[in-house]
């Protein structure tokens, strides 16, 4: 009972221990809302029920310390003095049983002697040592040893009839004790329920949503409104995105005929113009799945732009995309084909207008093996000029527009393929025509 009421009073350390790891003021506890009915709440409800734990544990503790373990030490005492009293007691009837018997033992052998000195003597012997004075004390002897031995067994019997009653009080004893010890322990019992029970009620009473909505309050100034639309690229502005430099010149989809000569056909691609002057060839228009890094770059100042047979005509120059194959190989002609003769008529036109060499463009009779020709030096211009003067206007994403399906985004198609539009002359060198 001793080690209970050191239990008790170890669990009331233990539980101040779980006290101060609940802090107070709580830690971090401005994430919550402080009003009752949230976490702030239950946090300190647990406080206030872990401090009464601690109280009842104690409560305990002395009440076991006052109550139950006097009640068990006066048992104590009792069974010790009961030792004392069987062994004092029974001890002594045990000695005089003893000292009895040893006496009339002697007299036997006393008997015996004299018994064998009256067959050898033949009857002379003293009064004294006359067998039959020594029989009669014998039997004297015997009386009182027997009467000794009854004595000392009706104290046992005594005794044991006493401790019968004794064992029974001490039953009774530690019966009550322990009634005593259980309504204490059990009434700490029923107060650590109601204590948990308490906890558990404060916490199930928060709703799911308190703190979020508390926190939404809070902070509404710092999170994202669910009702805003989300973004998009189109709704965005950055610097230089409506620069002259950024739009092409003239952009769609073209086909491609291999550079390798083992191999036959053509290969559609997304092909662009841009004002640096720069012929690209990208796999498509999208821009959102990989990043669009140019397949192909012919710079069209150093380019001879072949002639127009029907939807066909050609690039010669170098690749400058520093791909691997732009490493591998120089200078090649590559031979595209347009999805209309009309859309290759505004495709050269471009070109050549971006382009130092261009052959003359070939009408609907010329031979099909026509070849190339030295640039027209009437036909450089600036290329700002040119691109004014270009009847190909600036184009938006091909995504947005339909002409795509055509091969070409940008400008109105000529109606008649079979009168080439001319190349567009700058307005600087029609005055150097005159000059001259």
């Amino acid at each position: 009972m001793k080690a209970m009421e050191k239990i008790h009073g170890h669990h009331a350390k233990e539980y101040e221990r779980a006290l101060k790891a609940i802090n107070n003021p709580l830690k971090e506890g401005h994430h919550f809302d402080q009003s009752l009915g949230g976490v702030a709440g239950f946090f300190e409800n647990m406080r206030s029920n872990t401090q009464s734990l601690i109280n009842t544990n104690i409560e305990t503790e002395k009440s076991i310390k006052g109550s139950v373990l006097p009640v068990l030490e006066r048992l104590h005492k009792e069974i010790k003095h009961k030792a004392k009293e069987l062994a004092h007691g029974a001890e002594k009837g045990a000695k005089e049983v003893d000292k009895a018997r040893n006496t009339t033992q002697k007299q036997i052998e006393l008997l015996g002697q004299h018994a064998a000195s009256f067959d050898s003597a033949g009857g002379h012997l003293s009064s004294h040592d006359d067998p039959y004075v020594i029989y009669r004390g014998v039997l004297h002897r015997l009386n009182s040893q027997v009467i000794a031995e009854n004595n000392h067994r009706n104290d046992l019997i005594a005794v044991q009839n006493n401790f019968q009653s004794f064992e029974a009080h001490i039953i009774e004893v530690v019966q009550q004790a322990m009634e005593a010890f259980t309504q204490l322990a059990g009434g700490q019992a029923d107060k650590t329920r109601a204590l948990y029970n308490d906890q558990l009620s404060v916490i199930q009473r928060v709703a799911p949503d308190f703190e979020w909505n508390a926190f939404k309050a809070r902070s509404a100034d710092r999170l994202v409104d669910p009702n805003e639309p989300a973004r998009s690229v189109d709704a965005i502005q950055f610097p230089n995105m409506d620069h002259v430099a950024t739009k092409a010149l003239i952009e769609g989809s073209l086909e491609r005929k291999s550079r390798n000569k083992l191999s036959w056909g053509y290969s559609t691609s997304y092909y662009v113009v841009t004002p640096s002057k720069f012929l690209h060839e990208f796999k498509d228009s999208d821009n959102n799945r990989q990043d669009p890094k140019p397949e192909l770059s012919i710079y069209l100042p150093d380019a001879v732009i072949g002639t127009v047979q029907g939807e066909k005509f050609s690039v010669k120059g170098k690749d400058k995309s520093k791909t691997m194959s732009s490493k591998l190989t120089g200078s090649t002609e590559l031979n595209f084909k347009a999805h209309t003769a009309a859309d290759a008529q505004k495709w050269f036109q471009v070109l050549a207008e971006c382009g130092k060499s261009t052959a003359p463009l070939s009408t609907g009779s010329s031979p099909a093996g026509s070849t190339p020709t030295s640039p027209n030096p009437q036909v450089t211009a600036d290329p700002i000029d040119a691109k004014v003067q270009s009847p190909v206007t600036p184009v938006t994403p091909a995504t947005e527009h339909g002409a795509q399906e055509a091969g070409v985004v940008g400008g109105e198609a000529p109606t008649a393929a079979a009168a080439p539009a001319p190349v567009a002359v700058p307005a600087a060198a029609e005055k150097k025509e005159t000059a001259i």
